[in-house]
């Protein structure tokens, strides 16, 4: 199975620890994000994987080299400029669309700045089971920005602001006879090959703006993760306490 880890970003939040390395490069209890978040991928059958890289890429590189892979196949798609989600999956489309025998079998999407115990087994199993396009991770939590969800798990909009009004792609008579369910990403994705050709956007773009346009037509479907552990890894408080985590509740 392939997979995509996404880290590419600046890592403003994590400055200073960002100032002289990626954010990938980061530590927690001795081990990297980028290792973290590789071993965990192997752990469900992760064999391939491609890593978007700007801020310090050298060091990623290099640091992938001095690991010999972690034993996998691994890619670069170097981004002169950041792509965000979307551009930088649409540059990389090549990775998972080289082998016509694998066309049909999902990858993962996975950001480098998260920590999870999101049972990823069980979400490949229901996106296949249900034919979608994509799904999500999401969690019922406090968040910023909220995804939109019917009572079918579809994706049906989303939500910047948290008092204002939904935007959703019902129509208008519709919209009021339904109550949308309102969850927070988790920054994990399973994705269909298909999909890729049908990212007709250019240049910079998030990836959810995509989502939300295929979803008039395609599955885009939510995979219920409340259960499980997750955190944010953007800011260095986060870091202290995904430390303390690993080294109890998360042995």
């Amino acid at each position: 199975m392939k997979a995509m880890i996404l880290a590419a970003g600046l890592g403003t939040r994590l400055r200073p620890l960002t100032n002289d390395r990626p954010k990938a490069l980061v530590e927690i209890n001795g081990r990297t994000l980028l290792e973290i978040t590789i071993s965990r991928l192997r752990t469900f059958g992760v064999t391939e994987i491609i890593v978007n890289v700007h801020h310090h890429a050298g060091q990623i590189i290099d640091y992938l080299k001095s690991k010999i892979n972690f034993g996998l196949r691994i890619a670069i798609s170097r981004e002169e400029v950041l792509l965000d989600t979307g551009g930088g999956v649409k540059k990389a489309a090549w990775f998972f669309l080289e082998n016509p025998a694998q066309l049909d079998e999902p990858f993962l999407l996975h950001n480098v700045d998260v920590i999870s115990t999101i049972d990823i087994a069980a979400m490949l199993q229901f996106h296949k089971a249900n034919s979608a396009l994509a799904t999500l991770a999401v969690q019922k939590r406090p968040s910023s920005r909220q995804l939109l969800f019917n009572d079918r798990n579809q994706l049906i909009g989303r939500r910047s602001d948290p008092d204002g009004p939904p935007a959703t792609h019902l129509p208008v008579a519709t919209r009021h006879s339904l109550l949308p369910s309102s969850f927070a990403f988790s920054g994990i994705h399973v994705i269909s090959p298909r999909l890729l050709p049908m990212l007709v956007e250019d240049g910079i773009f998030s990836i959810i703006d995509a989502y939300l346009r295929l979803s008039k037509n395609e599955r885009i479907l939510a995979f219920r993760a409340d259960q499980f552990y997750w955190r944010d890894l953007g800011r260095p408080a986060d870091l202290t306490q995904a430390a303390l985590d690993l080294r109890t509740s998360l042995r």
